[in-house]
């Protein structure tokens, strides 16, 4: 497999979805803002300044929703926010990192109880939130180290949540309503430690391994089936797109590499087609 290098210059890239229509949208957790990266390599701003994005997801309605210091919705560049769903310090949240989305288009957000770039050694346990279609928001799981990837299987019976502080990715049990049920471990990565994930459709799960520079592949029963190597180690998040949801984009950030612009976008193409990550159908407040 032949790997690319799409983008780089950015200092901490986060958050990789595909949008059919527009392109590859990524954030820059630490530079700040949310960008678009069409086919023909033009790049378009959908969310200036905006720092500490973890997770983005489109919208069925226009425009994006990302994580951060709270999970919010904009519909383009130059509109205001609205707040979907907000930090509350008092309950030990801090903020959230990963978002996805479930086939009806609910929100799963993982929250954060500390700052792990700025708190490295006070870690304190997340969430995982469910937003539903109608805006309410409810605890679907406790007692998670530091939340990051998130993914659904293709039936979507099942939900995977990477901890990275605990260095383990979770399997869940998948109900009706969209709750959680019966967390056992699903993999605990022997190289790095486990950040953004993706599902494809036969079944396998592909991490990206902050540290170690790679993306793990995984057979359905949690067996490692391939190691993709990469130029950096602080690989973050990568997602499935293209026409045909079998072209492969990884994203990172700068940390070891001796630089402080090595976050880079790569892409290659695989064999096995993602699963498609629907848009949020989550009802819109109005912004103040």
């Amino acid at each position: 497999m032949m790997i690319e290098t799409l983008a780089s210059g950015y200092a901490l890239l986060e958050g990789p979805v595909w949008d059919p229509v527009r392109g590859l949208i990524v954030a820059d957790a630490e530079q700040g803002g949310v960008r678009c990266f069409d086919a023909a390599g033009r790049v378009e701003t959908l969310w200036p300044h905006r720092t500490g994005i973890g997770g983005i997801v489109r919208h069925v309605t226009g425009g994006i929703v990302v994580s951060g210091r709270n999970v919010a919705h904009r519909s383009r560049a130059d509109a205001p926010s609205a707040v979907l769903l907000d930090s509350d310090p008092e309950r030990g949240v801090i903020g959230f990192n990963d978002i996805t989305t479930d086939a009806r288009g609910r929100i799963y957000a993982g929250s954060l109880g500390y700052r792990p770039r700025l708190e490295p050694g006070r870690p304190r346990p997340g969430r995982l939130h469910l937003l539903d279609l109608d805006g309410t928001a409810r605890v679907v799981a406790e007692g998670i180290g530091l939340s990051n990837g998130l993914g659904f299987s293709a039936d979507g019976s099942q939900f995977f949540q990477a901890d990275t502080q605990h260095n383990v990715v979770y399997v869940y049990d998948v109900g009706a309503d969209g709750s959680l049920s019966n967390r056992r471990d699903f993999v605990r990565p022997g190289a790095g430690r486990p950040d953004g994930l993706a599902l494809a459709r036969d079944g396998s799960l592909w991490l990206a391994a902050v540290w170690a520079g790679l993306v793990i592949v995984y057979h359905p029963d949690g067996r490692e089936r391939r190691r993709l190597a990469f130029p950096v180690p602080m690989i973050t998040s990568l997602c499935f797109g293209g026409p045909d949801l079998r072209d492969l984009y990884v994203v990172s950030g700068s940390d070891n590499s001796g630089r402080k612009d090595a976050g880079s976008i790569f892409h290659l193409r695989v064999e096995v087609p993602g699963v498609p990550v629907a848009p949020a159908r989550v009802a819109l407040r109005q912004a103040p």
